[in-house]
């Protein structure tokens, strides 16, 4: 069978900063949020071209390591068959190894441009179900866990989980068995401020990981499964419930360790009535504002931190107009 063809124009990708966890949902709710990465891909006669600018312009890899890359060289292989040459421009504003989904955003680019420049490939296998489950499938398969591709592809708010009964916590990338991702996507409520507090060090996952007992007690499992379903309605509906709905157990106090100042943060803003979580694995700190509030909330962190009031993002991954 012969190979698919590819379109001679260049395709542009946009796709949205994420926050996966929220405080109770571990490895399962995911939030997308209105900081972008751009790629721009264009199918050459040869070779690889890799040019970044922004976020890890001068750390990132521009050869068939880059994470983008390898998210396209295997989307690709899904679809039949790889280009003769490819040409890569990342514009980064999602900050890496904070908590906000730079791997998954990198991951969701390349899967979601790789089919935007085959001919035919939402016909194909990676097609494009109501779910986009067969995105999702391999997105989940090259991060490790579902939480934070499933917002990114989605956008909104996202409950994911997988149907062999790992529930996505697979430690390693590739431990997620592909056609087992299933996510759900719902809308935040309009009221809902998200303002992140991004610190200047990194953390990476796999530390952040590392910190996490095998067993928790299970007073500790019952009261955040409670908060888990009490956060589906306060952020979707009851945001005045959102500080008593984002109350965790299972992950936040464990890595407190590795983020003594994000642990801190959060601990004051929750003092203030402010609902605030660890971002992810961290170290950046989510809150949920009101409104009115959010310029008061994050001007409250003091020095060392880049605080920001972001929008919901609502579209996910989407390939866009060239400029």
């Amino acid at each position: 069978m012969a190979g698919p063809a590819f379109r001679a124009a260049p395709v542009r990708v946009r796709v949205p900063a994420t926050s996966a966890n929220l405080g109770p949902g571990f490895d399962t709710f995911g939030l997308a949020l209105g900081l972008y990465d751009d790629v721009v891909v264009r199918v050459a006669e040869s070779g690889l071209h890799v040019d970044i600018a922004g976020e890890g312009a001068d750390d990132l890899p521009r050869d068939e390591s880059h994470l983008l890359v390898r998210a396209m060289r295997s989307a690709f292989e899904v679809l039949g068959g790889q280009p003769r040459g490819l040409e890569v421009v990342c514009a980064n504003r999602i900050p890496h190894g904070r908590g906000l989904g730079s791997s998954a955003a990198a991951i969701c680019a390349g899967i979601v441009a790789a089919r935007a420049v085959t001919i035919g490939g939402g016909e194909r296998s990676l097609d494009t179900d109501p779910g986009k489950a067969a995105l999702l499938e391999l997105a989940a398969e090259l991060e490790g866990h579902p939480d934070n591709v499933a917002a990114c592809l989605l956008g909104g708010f996202t409950l994911a989980w997988t149907d062999d009964g790992t529930g996505g916590a697979g430690p390693a990338p590739g431990g997620v068995p592909a056609a087992s991702v299933r996510a759900v996507r719902l809308d935040p409520a309009e009221d809902v401020v998200p303002v992140v507090f991004v610190p200047g060090n990194p953390l990476s996952t796999a530390e952040a990981r590392g910190l996490l007992p095998r067993t928790v007690p299970h007073a500790d499992a019952a009261l955040t499964a409670a908060r888990a379903a009490l956060f589906v309605e306060a952020l979707t509906r009851r945001p005045e419930l959102l500080l008593a709905a984002t109350e965790d157990r299972l992950h936040q106090d464990y890595r407190a360790a590795a983020m003594p100042e994000s642990t801190a943060l959060v601990a004051r803003l929750r003092a203030d009535g402010v609902p605030a979580v660890i971002s992810g694995a961290g170290p950046t700190v989510l809150a949920f504002a009101e409104d009115g509030a959010a310029e008061k909330v994050a001007r409250s962190a003091g020095d060392g931190w880049a605080a920001n009031r972001l929008a919901l993002d609502r579209e996910g991954a989407s390939v866009l107009p060239l400029a």
